[in-house]
C-alpha cells in the first residue's frame, strides 16, 4: 500500500461506487495500521480534505469509527498532533441529519469515545441547528451545555431505576444489520440451535422422573374391579415414571420438547442450506429424528400417547416449514402490529 501511495498519491482520492475512499474502506474493514499509513500519506501530500469526504449515506470517516466504536481511530483523528486542530468537521451532518455525536449514542454509546468527542467541540444538530438560527458561529458553540443536557438526562435514567438500565442494555447487544456480518449471525444461530437440539433430545433419553428400573406386571382376572388400579400400577422396566403416574404432564412436556427439538432440527437445516456435504447433513438429521420417534415410542407407557407422539413427530417436521411462514406472513400484518403496539 505504501508503495502505490507513493507512486502514485492520486489514487487515495479514488472512490467506490458507495462513495468510500480508501479511509472509508479501511475504518469500514477495522485496519487500524492501513488507516494510519494512510493518514501519514495526506499529511506528506496535504490531502486532509479526504478525512471529511462524505459516502452515499453522507457519513465521513468520523461517522464510521464512532458508529463502529473504534476508540483508536477516533483518538487519533481528534489528536492535535496528528491532525491539526479545526481540520476535521466535528459537527458534520450525514443524510439522517446526525452529527457524530449522535451517532455514538444512538448505538448506545462508548463513554470514552463520547467524552473525547465533547472536548473536542462535538454536539447535537439540535443545538448546531439553534446557534445557527441565531446567527452564531460554529465555534462559538459550547459543549458543555449538551453535556450538562446529557448528563440531567443520565440523572433521570438513574432515578427511572433498573427499567431503564435494562433498556439501555437491551440497545447494546441488540442486533444490527450495519454491524454483525451475516456470516457471525448465522454461526451464533446455529450454535444456539444445535444448543437446545442437544439438551430436547437429552431430555427425552432422561425424561423428569427417570424410568422404571424393573419390571412390575400384577396378576390377576381383567374382569374384576380392579382392573384401573391393576393397570395403574403396571410398570416395564426402560419405561418413564411420570408417563405412568402423571400422564397429562407428560404428554404437555412431550409436546414442547418436541418442538423445541424440531424447530432447532428445522433452523439448522435452513442456515446450512448451499454447505459441502449438505445431502449427509440431511441424512443425519432425518436419523436423529428417526432415533427421537423410537425413543419417544419406547419409553413412553401409554400406547395412545405413544401413538399420537409417533404420528406427530412423523409429520411435523415436514409440515414445520409451511407453519413458520404462515405465521411470519401472519405477523406482518399491519393488524397484527397494531394489535402488538395496543397491547
Amino acid at each position: 500500500m505504501k508503495e502505490l501511495l507513493v507512486a502514485s498519491p492520486d489514487s487515495a482520492e479514488e472512490v467506490t461506487a458507495r462513495g468510500e475512499t480508501c479511509l472509508h474502506l479501511a475504518v469500514k474493514n477495522h485496519q487500524f495500521e492501513g488507516f494510519k499509513l494512510l493518514l501519514d500519506n495526506l499529511k506528506e501530500f496535504n490531502m486532509y480534505d479526504l478525512l471529511n469526504k462524505k459516502d452515499i449515506q453522507g457519513n465521513t470517516v468520523l461517522h464510521l469509527a464512532v458508529s463502529t466504536k473504534q476508540y483508536e481511530v477516533v483518538d487519533i483523528l481528534l489528536d492535535e498532533n496528528v491532525v491539526s486542530k479545526g481540520t476535521i468537521e466535528m459537527n458534520s451532518l450525514n443524510k439522517g441529519g446526525l452529527t457524530p455525536l449522535e451517532v455514538l449514542l444512538k448505538e448506545s454509546g462508548d463513554r470514552d469515545i463520547e467524552e473525547i468527542l465533547r472536548t473536542s467541540g462535538a454536539v447535537s444538530a439540535e443545538l448546531l441547528q439553534s446557534s445557527q438560527q441565531e446567527g452564531l458561529p460554529q465555534s462559538w458553540v459550547v459543549p458543555a451545555q449538551d453535556s450538562s443536557n446529557e448528563q440531567s438526562s443520565r440523572e433521570q435514567t438513574r432515578d427511572d431505576g433498573p427499567r431503564s438500565n435494562s433498556k439501555m442494555l437491551q440497545d447494546f447487544f441488540k442486533y444490527n444489520k450495519t454491524k454483525d456480518p451475516p456470516g457471525k449471525v448465522r454461526d451464533t444461530l446455529l450454535v444456539i440451535a444445535i444448543l437446545i437440539a442437544t439438551a430436547t433430545y437429552q431430555t427425552v433419553l432422561s425424561p423428569p422422573g427417570g424410568v422404571w428400573q424393573d419390571t412390575y406386571l400384577p396378576e390377576g382376572n381383567k374382569s374384576n374391579n380392579n382392573d384401573v388400579k391393576m393397570e395403574s400400577s403396571r410398570r416395564i422396566a426402560g419405561q418413564s415414571v411420570m408417563g405412568t403416574n402423571n400422564p397429562i404432564s407428560y404428554g404437555l412436556f412431550l409436546v414442547f420438547n418436541s418442538i423445541g427439538f424440531f424447530v432447532s432440527l428445522h433452523t439448522i437445516n435452513f442456515l446450512t442450506i448451499g454447505f459441502p456435504l449438505q445431502l449427509e447433513l440431511q441424512v443425519s438429521l432425518v436419523a436423529l429424528i428417526a432415533t427421537y420417534d423410537t425413543v419417544l415410542s419406547a419409553i413412553t407407557p401409554n400406547r395412545g400417547i405413544s401413538l399420537f407422539f409417533f404420528i406427530f413427530s412423523s409429520v411435523f417436521p415436514f409440515l414445520l416449514p409451511y407453519i413458520t411462514k404462515l405465521v411470519r406472513n401472519y405477523c406482518k400484518k399491519p393488524r397484527f402490529l397494531s394489535r402488538i403496539a395496543d397491547c
